[in-house]
């Protein structure tokens, strides 16, 4: 953590994160898909999908998304249980290096989850990730643990991390962010299982060099210690809503423009 953060710093951020956090961010972000819904289950189930495959270009990203969901038929939660996902071909592939394989093993998982619990939220609380000091990496470990089982013992990185030692989790990090942050501007805001105060940043290699370019972050490696870390920092200038600085952190040195997005 890097302590007494200058005050040209924090005003920077503070413009950035106004600039971006904005409804226009929305349509070119993968946030846009499980917006598109009102029932909190597909919201959450829609959350997980589209930040397990977003990296790399976001125009790629969003269109990807846009395919995987009409493999659902646009009806997440209902083709969830009926197991739909099953009468996919193993080797069609969905996004860069992850496959339908890949998306059955997922799917499979969250059945189960939304079979025992209800909800991914009512999961989480039974693992009491608000009582935990890192929720997020809680909250995987657990779905890891139920991906196996529904997977025959096999665990499968595409879906989520299996390192939970090192991985910074960025994409699980980001989909807490749109579940739990509720300024009600891009965020959804739709879990109370956990405050915006506990959540962590969705660490990138953009995200992190920015940091470093602005003296956040001393750590070189975009790992969990970094993420952790540089958290730290913006809870250190905004202790109720550290995250809220991703959208400065992601803005700057990108050139969004959202007067066109």
């Amino acid at each position: 953590m890097i302590a007494n953060v200058p005050t040209d710093i924090i005003e920077l951020l503070d413009s950035e994160a106004r600039r971006i956090n904005s409804p226009a961010f929305i349509n070119a972000d993968p946030v846009q898909f499980p917006r598109r819904f009102e029932d909190k289950r597909d919201i959450e189930i829609v959350s997980l999908l589209a930040s397990t495959i977003a990296w790399g270009n976001r125009k790629m990203i969003c269109r990807n998304i846009d395919r995987m969901l009409a493999l659902t038929g646009h009806d997440p939660y209902n083709y969830l249980m009926d197991e739909g996902y099953e009468d996919l071909n193993d080797e069609d592939n969905i996004h860069r290096t992850f496959f339908n394989r890949h998306f059955k093993h997922l799917m499979r998982g969250l059945r189960t989850v939304y079979a025992t619990f209800g909800s991914l939220e009512d999961y989480a609380r039974k693992l009491n990730i608000s009582d935990a000091e890192l929720p997020s990496w809680k909250l995987v470990e657990g779905l890891n643990r139920v991906l196996s089982e529904a997977n025959e013992g096999n665990g499968e990185s595409r879906c989520f991390p299996l390192n939970l030692q090192n991985s910074a989790l960025k994409r699980v990090n980001m989909a807490l962010r749109w579940l739990v942050r509720d300024d009600g501007i891009v965020d959804m805001g739709i879990w109370k299982v956990l405050k915006p105060s506990q959540l962590y940043i969705p660490l990138d290699v953009h995200v992190g060099n920015t940091a470093r370019e602005l003296g956040l972050l001393n750590r070189k490696a975009n790992d969990k210690k970094s993420a952790v870390d540089l958290t730290e920092t913006l809870r250190s200038i905004r202790p109720e809503d550290p995250v809220w600085y991703d959208y400065a952190l992601f803005g700057i040195g990108v050139g969004v423009d959202t007067s066109t997005q």
